[in-house]
């Protein structure tokens, strides 16, 4: 566990003394892009990696993060870091009642997949309907560019406050490769009956999961409506959110410490050619990750992580 830590700790110092290397703007945001993306695939990970429960509709998490961020702010006049752990909590909160109505009725596999789906599109509907959340049109957070508003001059700032976001999301992976309650939450993934019989309450166990998975995710929707100010019922709970946190996960390594951060970075830069070879044609990054979601799953069932170890670049289980 200390090794793991002090690698978290060597990688976040790398990002963090980016900026005193260089002053590109460019560089700075592919950099925080990679974080935002490994936070989003952790969220996902520590569920559905860890926990085996494989969730379609991960966007419901992140878009009521971002919505409580943006009314709080907006409508009620919280500030901005008041209303962080507000939005962070209420979307644990949210986990923790949609794991409460589906673990407490059994639901696993392809019927929880798709209860999340539900989920999310039935908050886009409420989002798109309410007149608080700004209906169809969406929320538009003014500008104060200031420390004390959650809002930086420049994109140092935001690099920063995601990567606090991405430690304590890496932390918690740590926490859980190397804890009893990450053996209890890993048994119920390979055998829940088997972990019954042995005294472990498999719906607390998801249920804790799926609270921590939401908290991550709300944050990475905090992050999102404090950088680029406005969020929409598309953009906060449309199924991208969701296909970018899974693919992700399954891409780096389900189940591994490091594989959300690998997948980051592969998605990134596949992302990054994408969009240069077929910058006229929209929608079509969702297109090319789902044939890599496709090929991943097929040949590579353990993601990047998974082929590294046969190499012998990763000790089994890292």
């Amino acid at each position: 566990m200390k090794r793991q830590l002090l690698i978290l700790l060597a990688v976040a110092a790398g990002f963090a003394l980016l900026p005193l290397v260089t002053t590109a703007g460019s560089t700075i945001n592919t950099a925080m892009m990679i974080l935002y993306l490994a936070l989003m695939g952790q969220a996902w990970n520590i569920l559905g990696g860890f926990g085996g429960q494989f969730s379609f509709g991960h966007a419901v998490f992140f878009g009521i993060g971002a919505y409580a961020m943006s009314v709080l702010q907006v409508k009620l006049g919280f500030n901005a870091w008041a209303a962080l752990p507000l939005a962070i909590g209420l979307s644990a909160l949210v986990g923790a009642i949609l794991g409460a109505l589906s673990f407490r009725y059994g639901l696993k596999g392809s019927y929880f997949a798709l209860v999340t789906l539900a989920f999310a599109e039935v908050f886009r509907i409420l989002a798109n309907t309410f007149e608080f959340t700004g209906a169809g049109v969406g929320l538009q957070l003014p500008l104060k560019e200031s420390f004390g508003d959650m809002q930086f001059a420049t994109k140092t700032g935001y690099l920063y406050l995601i990567l606090a976001f991405m430690l304590a999301a890496f932390a918690c992976a740590i926490w859980l490769k190397h804890s009893r309650y990450g053996a209890w939450l890993m048994a119920v993934r390979d055998n829940e009956e088997a972990a019954q019989a042995l005294g472990v309450d498999p719906f607390m166990v998801k249920l804790k999961a799926i609270a921590l998975s939401g908290a991550f995710m709300g944050a990475g929707g905090a992050f999102y409506v404090q950088h680029f100010r406005y969020i929409d019922p598309g953009l906060s709970f449309g199924p991208s959110v969701s296909v970018e946190a899974l693919l992700v996960a399954i891409v780096g390594g389900m189940g591994s410490i490091w594989g959300p951060l690998i997948g980051a970075i592969a998605l990134d830069t596949l992302g990054h050619l994408t969009r240069n070879l077929f910058e006229n044609a929209a929608g079509l990054s969702l297109v090319v990750y789902g044939v890599v979601l496709v090929l991943m799953v097929t040949f590579a069932p353990r993601g990047l992580v998974g082929l590294f170890q046969g190499r012998g670049l990763f000790k089994s289980g890292k």
